[in-house]
């Protein structure tokens, strides 16, 4: 259930992002292109973002461990980047998907769907029963 929460959260997050025009970010539906298509494109890339972030961004972290220490967890800004521009590489051939202009505003976007990420995980989080 956890799974699916997350990738309805991240393809929200990702339809917001489309939003804002100075991201280059934007959304191919799938090929009739209608409403329902593109409510369906942005839950399965919920779901690959949330495969690519799990999957290729623990790789990273690992690989990468000393400059997140070096620069204190800084890099993990540039991580959610790079971590959309590769969601992006993987749709690119499917003819539907995910597009990103360029690496810096891939960058702010990756760091402002990370923002909606935790503003979702803080209202939608279980509730832990006090004992008495």
């Amino acid at each position: 259930m956890g799974f699916l929460i997350r990738s309805i959260v991240n393809g929200f997050g990702i339809w917001v992002l489309t939003l804002i025009p100075f991201l280059q970010i934007t959304v191919t539906p799938f090929a009739p292109g209608g409403d329902l298509q593109l409510v369906l494109t942005l839950a399965l890339l919920g779901a690959l973002f949330g495969l690519v972030n799990t999957v290729i961004g623990t790789i990273i972290k690992i690989v990468a461990f000393p400059l997140f220490i070096l620069t204190l967890g800084l890099i993990s800004l540039l991580l959610n980047g790079v971590l959309l521009l590769i969601t992006a590489w993987i749709t690119s051939s499917w003819g539907w998907g995910l597009g990103v202009g360029d690496f810096w505003p891939a960058v702010l976007a990756g760091i402002l769907l990370s923002i909606i990420n935790w503003l979702f995980g803080i209202i939608l989080r279980p509730q832990t029963k006090k004992s008495r």
